[in-house]
């Protein structure tokens, strides 16, 4: 029987700049996660080709979004950090589990709809299974938590139901292999925190704040100088009315709610606490003690970033020794799997 160890798994798409979102909505909690899990965090280049990607391109994001993993305070140390193509088993486990998965429930990932839009005959048929991709980049490890933001939860509960139903379709050999339970892959569980996970435009606080927005000024990027955060964040959108000063007042407001939001989250305090010091007050006067804390915080992550970035050697031999030691993990699983459907293991 598999010893279960509390392990974390996620990751990011090399695609675009990291932005505030991505911080206060997943690298504070991975951070955070070091200190009492085993974590592994992953660049997730298989699944960025779903959509065309410029190779050259591609190439130099995936440095850079390490860059940013880095820079935020990820620990090559504690965690292992790897890009998500260097270690074969994912695919190989994607299509095993995809065997197991079922048409009607890859019909149901709403995000595949949202990103394939009206012409769903043309989108790539990577985009419509990457999240059985996604469920073998978790399983794969015998992740027991996933920190993911509220759009992925629906991924996250497919990984579940593939985890259950390879564990109730193979229970006789699952057994035999000596898992007498009949677990073989753990169904992992979402872990969802903090008072700004879900981060919205700053232009539109109905909309989640996106790399992929045409605005710049919708978002502020890790890489951003403090010049730029603080015009982002003064040019914020806001409606006429005084912050509140409870939270009962946020409702209907998404824009204060989303500043105040981030406040929080960037300070550590409660919503409370910052509508108790900032409410009643004009949006001007919130607005630059926002951005000098948003300066404070990321203005050093940004110079980081860049350093690293312009050191690309040592980036790609974190992801190499990173995925050295993913493989090591993923590939007795992944040898057992083959065994457990009743392929011929030499």
């Amino acid at each position: 029987m598999a010893t279960i160890v509390p392990r974390v798994f996620s990751g990011m798409q090399p695609t675009g700049n990291l932005h505030l979102g991505n911080y206060l909505g997943a690298m504070l909690n991975w951070i955070a996660m070091q200190d009492t899990h085993e974590c592994i965090y992953c660049v997730v280049d298989m699944h960025a080709i779903t959509v065309w990607q410029d190779p050259k391109e591609l190439r130099e994001a995936i440095i850079d979004v390490t860059a940013a993993y880095l820079a935020c305070g990820l620990d090559p140390k504690k965690s292992i950090i790897f890009n998500q193509s260097q270690v074969a088993e994912h695919a190989e486990l994607a299509w095993i589990i995809g065997c197991t998965a079922r048409i009607g429930w890859l019909n149901r990932m709403t995000q595949f709809k949202e990103k394939a839009g009206k012409d769903k005959e043309a989108a790539s048929v990577g985009l419509y299974t990457y999240p059985v991709l996604m469920a073998a980049d978790i399983i794969g490890y015998r992740a027991t938590h996933v920190p993911v933001g509220e759009d992925q939860k629906q991924h996250l509960e497919l990984a579940r139901d593939i985890a259950n139903k390879f564990n109730l379709d193979y229970a006789d050999s699952i057994r035999a292999a000596g898992h007498e339970d009949g677990i073989f892959f753990v169904p992992p569980e979402p872990y969802i925190t903090g008072p700004a996970t879900r981060v919205m435009s700053l232009r539109d606080g109905t909309k989640k704040m996106s790399k992929s927005d045409p605005s710049d000024l919708s978002r502020l990027n890790l890489t951003d100088d403090a010049d730029t955060i603080a015009k982002k964040i003064r040019k914020a959108k806001t409606d006429p009315e005084p912050l509140p000063t409870e939270t009962a007042g946020l409702k209907g407001r998404p824009e204060a709610d989303n500043l105040t939001g981030i406040y929080a989250a960037l300070s550590g305090e409660s919503v409370d606490k910052v509508l108790a010091q900032y409410g009643g007050g004009q949006f001007s006067v919130f607005k630059n003690a926002l951005a000098d804390l948003a300066v404070a915080r990321l203005g050093p992550v940004g110079e980081e970033t860049k350093r690293l970035q312009a050191d690309p050697s040592y980036v790609e031999a974190v992801l190499r020794d990173g995925s050295a030691r993913a493989r090591a993990i993923i590939a007795p699983v992944m040898r057992e799997a083959r065994q457990i459907v009743g392929f011929i293991v030499s």
